[in-house]
């Protein structure tokens, strides 16, 4: 259920990071407001290399689609690896919904919706973002991007992938415009 709010931000205290850092598991405490999570698994992704990643990031996506859609001996399947995010913004507040993406191609992600929905007519601003997350992998694939219909046509796309103590590999190829040609640089570690 997408949630809207305004931010305020919280300082972390040294108890809950020392909390955090002594758990390998994700734990909930209760509190007189709700629940906080103390900590998280730890994630252990392939390593993306620099060396190794293609000049343009859609091989290297549908190759990761293909790993989610097909188990093998090493890694679980993903259930439902064609959900994704997508996130747009109304006069300055954000929204975010699940939808189904029908097509990847050399020009962007592609799905559907009704014409007169809500992410319609926000889709009408030009921009949105949307974001893959596959869990049973420990991988992730964001895309800010600009709109062509309902075919998205990044200019940016951030490959992650989880590692130990949180040293996540993240990669982001970015474009000035959809015609330019891809850069890709290391964000993290």
């Amino acid at each position: 259920m997408p949630h809207q709010g305004i931010l305020s931000p919280i300082a972390r205290t040294a108890a809950a990071a020392e909390a955090a850092a002594a758990s390998s598991a994700t734990a909930t405490i209760a509190t007189p407001t709700g629940f906080r999570l103390t900590a998280h698994n730890q994630y252990n992704a392939t390593r993306l290399d620099a060396a190794h990643l293609p000049a343009d990031p859609f091989p290297l996506f549908r190759l990761w689609l293909h790993e989610a859609l097909v188990p093998t001996h090493a890694q679980p399947a993903v259930r439902e690896p064609e959900a994704m995010t997508l996130s747009t913004a109304a006069s300055g507040i954000p929204s975010s919904r699940v939808v189904l993406l029908k097509e990847v191609d050399d020009r962007g992600f592609l799905f559907y919706t009704n014409y007169e929905s809500r992410k319609a007519h926000e889709l009408e601003s030009g921009h949105a973002a949307l974001s893959f997350y596959w869990r049973e992998v420990s991988r992730q694939v964001s895309c800010p991007p600009h709109w062509g219909g309902y075919r998205v046509v990044p200019t940016e796309i951030e490959f992650w992938a989880g590692q130990p103590s949180r040293l996540h590999d993240r990669f982001v190829y970015t474009r000035p415009d959809t015609t330019s040609t891809w850069t890709v640089e290391r964000r993290a570690p």
